[in-house]
């Protein structure tokens, strides 16, 4: 993959529209039409699709939580363990002080129900597996 094909795939990760991204690599192909034509052939390229692929997943796993780190963050809620910053003021005007406190206990039964429900522990349904094979007889 070219340095300009890099650049072109780390604008399209930037900004989601190939024309786009194709003019801001390319900043001497001027029109649309051309940048639109190229980005679709440049994107249908294996070793530019496998980079924006490649990119993304490192993106994603960097910025979107997953499920180990959620159950952490309840648990320490849970546990008054999380502190919180103190707001002052109503709207534009508030300010946020220095002084942290620890969660409220409505906070705390909040993360104590949401673990509660990701364990299933206040469920009324239960869930079997059945193997048996059913048999109907009509002997009417």
């Amino acid at each position: 993959m070219t340095v300009k094909q890099q650049v072109f795939a780390d604008y399209y990760i930037e900004l989601g529209n190939g024309t786009q991204a194709y003019l801001k690599a390319y900043p001497n192909v001027k029109r649309e039409e051309t940048a639109r034509a190229n980005s679709s052939r440049l994107l249908t390229n294996a070793n530019v699709k496998s980079y924006i692929e490649e990119r993304m997943a490192e993106l994603a796993s960097e910025r979107i939580a997953d499920q180990q780190e959620i159950l952490e963050l309840l648990t320490s809620v849970l546990r008054g363990e999380e502190q919180s910053a103190v707001l002052r003021g109503i709207g534009e005007g508030a300010q946020t002080i220095d002084d942290t406190m620890p969660p409220t206990t409505a906070e705390r039964i909040k993360a104590a129900e949401l673990l509660g429900k990701r364990y299933r522990m206040w469920t009324d349904k239960i869930e079997t597996d059945n193997t048996n094979r059913v048999v109907i007889v009509d002997d009417v």
